[in-house]
């Protein structure tokens, strides 16, 4: 399974978002820190979901990297957040 997949199934099972795209954006970083062959090394996330009401920008940032722990542990150098509530 692709990491941006993996992203995509982890975001969705622990948040239900009402809209979720995850973008691989690693072409974009060849030669810099971080990248590798094959790229899946740099992701640019966009979620609006209910989870994310009253919570501020740190709290919905933290919580997406708790759910992402191992892939930013893991091969994930780069990860970009965009997260709201609905209505936002």
């Amino acid at each position: 399974m692709l990491v941006k997949d993996q992203i995509a199934e982890k975001l969705n099972d622990a948040l239900a978002p009402q809209s979720l795209d995850v973008e691989d954006e690693s072409q974009n970083h060849v030669g810099h820190a971080g990248h590798r062959p094959g790229g899946q090394t740099h992701f640019r996330v966009y979620i609006v979901s209910e989870a994310f009401r009253g919570k501020s920008r740190v709290e919905r940032h933290r919580m997406i990297n708790q759910v992402l722990a191992a892939e930013l542990a893991g091969g994930v150098h780069a990860l970009a957040i965009h997260a709201s509530a609905p209505g936002e």
